[in-house]
């Protein structure tokens, strides 16, 4: 196990309640996520990944902070935020939903969980949306609290978790439901536990509602998985890209539309509420959109790593797009990719060549997500 050292970003970066578990049973390396550090580095990334799609893996998400709305009037607050019907969405229940600004923009993709009637959690990617929601109250006329509550999720992901959680929690945990979430303790340990993760496999996330036990909680599961071959690791590029699951500021972001990326079906746009960006997505829905988010196959070597700046995507000379997220599957053996390209150049099979460093490739259009498309893994 590493020995714990100081990782240089400052006291303005929070750590999670896990950050010295992590740094003992092996993390390298960190990054910087909701002012927080993640742990990005446990090894040689394809190990995460087999480790996760045969296995078990734990890993620090502490990052995904939450933003409570509670109050007599959280539910309607909610639903000005949120483009989903929130009608639709029962106690106990979990959805994924998007926040968008007053012109159609994306600012967050977060999990919302509903604990009560008026008490929500918003579960988010990498944006300040506390203060977002903060400043929309202001002027709201709505009796609302909305603060960052003593909340730090851990991900349990993987084909072996629901193992892992029996050993944990009993039996009562085999019933839970794909995104819904239920309320636990744990020798003392108050939690929330949901049935999502950033994975697309099988997988859990524990919300520890006390910062103080983090360390105790950690050293818990990996404990109880120790028996079904549990590995410490972080949340897997390949796996999330093979999903089609979309990261923040890197496939969408504020000036993104949920039609480019084929995410209307997250948008209630005829429903009889109002939310913020409403009469802006109706305008973009009437209009059709210039630009659309695909996935690609890309020719040459494997790519080391992912890439960490965007590629141009060029066709008969001209810049159509850009590739957002690249990496490559050692199950599909192929250099997969996310890329957001004009609307003309978004049908299955065309062709571009890639502009990257280390020189230049081809890559094709291709049906995604790359692998389980029907999300059978997550929802068994």
């Amino acid at each position: 196990m590493a020995t714990p050292k100081d990782f240089g970003f400052g006291t303005q970066i929070r750590k999670s309640p896990y950050f010295d578990a992590t740094i003992r049973w092996g993390a390298k390396d960190f990054s910087v996520y909701n002012h927080m550090y993640i742990p990005r580095d446990f090894g040689d990334p394809q190990k995460n990944f087999w480790n996760l799609v045969n296995g078990v893996i734990l890993c620090d998400v502490a990052v995904e902070r939450q933003v409570e709305i509670t109050g007599p009037d959280a539910a309607k607050f909610m639903q000005r935020l949120i483009c989903r019907d929130l009608s639709k969405c029962a106690i106990g229940q979990c959805k994924y939903v998007l926040l968008t600004n007053a012109a159609g923009g994306i600012l967050n993709d977060p999990i919302m969980l509903r604990l009560a009637e008026n008490h929500f959690w918003i579960s988010l990617a990498d944006s300040d949306i506390l203060l977002w929601a903060q400043g929309v109250a202001i002027n709201s006329g709505l009796d609302v609290t909305i603060c960052e509550p003593d909340a730090s999720p851990l991900q349990l992901q993987g084909p072996k978790s629901g193992e892992v959680m029996q050993a944990l929690f009993g039996e009562s945990i085999v019933d839970l439901k794909y995104y819904w979430l239920r309320e636990y303790e744990l020798d003392g340990i108050p939690l929330i536990i949901s049935r999502t993760g950033w994975s697309s496999e099988l997988g859990y996330e524990l919300y520890l509602r006390d910062g103080s036990k983090g360390d105790l909680l950690w050293e818990k599961i990996m404990a109880a998985g120790k028996p079904f071959g549990i590995k410490p690791g972080h949340t897997s590029t390949i796996r999330r890209i093979e999903g089609g699951m979309l990261s923040y500021h890197a496939d969408m972001d504020i000036n993104t539309n949920p039609y480019e990326l084929g995410l209307d079906r997250l948008i209630d746009i005829d429903a009889d509420f109002d939310f913020i960006g409403k009469a802006a997505l109706q305008q973009i829905r009437h209009q059709g959109v210039s630009r659309k988010q695909v996935g690609l196959v890309i020719s040459g070597p494997a790519i080391e790593g992912s890439n960490t700046s965007f590629w141009g995507l060029e066709t008969d000379g001209q810049i159509v797009g850009k590739v957002t997220s690249a990496v490559y599957s050692p199950r599909l053996q192929k250099n997969i990719a996310l890329a957001m390209v004009d609307v003309q150049c978004a049908a299955l099979s065309t062709e571009f060549v890639v502009i990257k460093p280390g020189g230049n490739a081809t890559a094709t259009v291709v049906e995604k997500p790359f692998h389980d498309p029907k999300k059978k893994l997550t929802a068994t």
